[in-house]
């Protein structure tokens, strides 16, 4: 013989919580069931069935949506959005980091340009060539062994090591 508080759970609270449950999964996308407005969804779906057991003098203290199941190519599709959801993120972040990369080019380039047109402003050919003698002075005066050769020139002596 079934019990009376089985038959009032298969003729009221069931079909209650079915109704609440169909009639406020309308109002929300596949996605947002799977994962962002779950509470926001059971939430609404409390308050529905929480006001259908008023009218029928029944107290309700919770209900918890578990287990939310979609059909398997809902699933995917969610999933497949997901994943280009998270590859676009990623695109932008390789993006930004790009842009970072070639902004600090751009201003590593300025400072060569500028080291450059310091340079070739403030440096004469007689500013280079005592520069040049000292440089020569100091590898001659230096203990290593070497040979230098200096030409007539102007460009710089070639400097042979025993090594």
């Amino acid at each position: 013989m079934q019990n009376i508080g089985e038959t009032y759970i298969d003729k009221i609270v069931r079909p209650v919580s079915r109704t609440a449950i169909r009639d406020n999964a309308v109002n929300y996308t596949a996605v947002d069931l799977y994962s962002a407005k779950r509470h926001e969804f059971q939430d609404k779906i409390n308050r529905t069935i929480t006001a259908s057991f008023a009218k029928r003098g029944l107290e309700m203290q919770q209900i918890l949506v578990r287990n939310i199941t979609l059909p398997a190519s809902v699933r995917a599709s969610i999933e497949s959005k997901i994943n280009a959801e998270q590859d676009a993120q990623k695109m932008q972040f390789v993006l930004q980091k790009e842009r970072q990369e070639a902004d600090r080019k751009r201003v590593e380039a300025q400072g060569i340009a500028d080291y450059q047109k310091i340079l070739s402003t403030g440096l004469s050919d007689k500013q280079l060539l005592y520069e040049s003698i000292k440089a020569q002075k100091e590898i001659a005066l230096s203990p290593n062994a070497k040979v230098i050769i200096i030409g007539g020139g102007k460009g710089n002596p070639i400097m042979l090591s025993d090594k």
